[in-house]
């Protein structure tokens, strides 16, 4: 899935527009424009993926920003992971069928973990599972919800049940830009063989390289990306 190490620009889109919010709270979130302009932008400077969530998907459980990502999908060419709202094997496997190329499940795995089986019989490697901790607890339903699970037993879990790859957020670090936190990321990474893609805290190239060395197969950048902290050409080459 991953070759080589991989900086994912994020598209979060609530509302029909890019946002980044901190700590995954509604409210605090900064607007970045149109997400489809944003899309080829990123790839115009090189991405090789995409990371989209729909974040009203995410807190209310309908994916309300679908037009949105089916114009990214008509408009870019590089492979696309998108996440929030996604609560039913009927729901992943339509939009793998549309051209998404990878899903990410978060509250649905939670709830259901035979989904994550279910989808990845009829499409191998599709499925990422998002783990995203708050203080050391998997939290869902948009980050509001605490489960009492470890995020390095849950990736081992679901790992086994076929997923191609575990995202691990640090939410108590997203959006904030105040730098990244490496071992609970090196926990998850010591608990599987698949990828492990961690999101959370960039600030700084630094940070990139922190989470490479602590063994994650890309990371996924928001808001140093839209706020001009570096530039995708130099993460990229970390």
């Amino acid at each position: 899935m991953f070759p080589e190490f991989e900086v994912i620009p994020a598209v979060d889109v609530q509302d029909g527009q890019v946002v980044q919010l901190v700590g995954g709270e509604r409210g605090t979130g900064k607007t970045y424009g149109d997400p489809v302009e944003a899309a080829r932008r990123w790839v115009e400077a090189g991405a090789r993926t995409l990371h989209l969530v729909d974040l009203d998907g995410a807190f209310e459980g309908e994916r309300t920003n679908a037009p949105a990502v089916e114009r990214i999908v008509e408009a870019v060419g590089v492979d696309l992971q998108l996440g929030g709202g996604i609560r039913t094997v009927a729901d992943a496997t339509d939009l793998l069928d549309r051209g998404i190329d990878r899903v990410i499940l978060g509250t649905a795995a939670v709830e259901n973990p035979a989904i994550v089986a279910e989808i990845s019989e009829s499409h191998p490697g599709s499925v990422v599972v998002s783990l995203d901790a708050k203080n050391g607890e998997v939290v869902v339903a948009g980050w509001t919800e605490g489960t009492g699970l470890d995020p390095a037993a849950a990736a081992a879990r679901y790992e086994g049940l076929g997923a191609g790859a575990i995202l691990f957020t640090d939410v108590d670090v997203e959006g904030r830009l105040g730098g990244v936190r490496t071992g609970p990321v090196a926990r998850v990474v010591d608990a599987v063989d698949v990828p492990v893609v961690a999101s959370g805290g960039v600030a700084t190239l630094d940070d990139v390289r922190a989470l490479r060395d602590a063994g994650a197969s890309a990371v996924v950048v928001g808001s140093a990306l839209y706020e001009g902290r570096f530039s995708l050409a130099e993460a990229m080459a970390v």
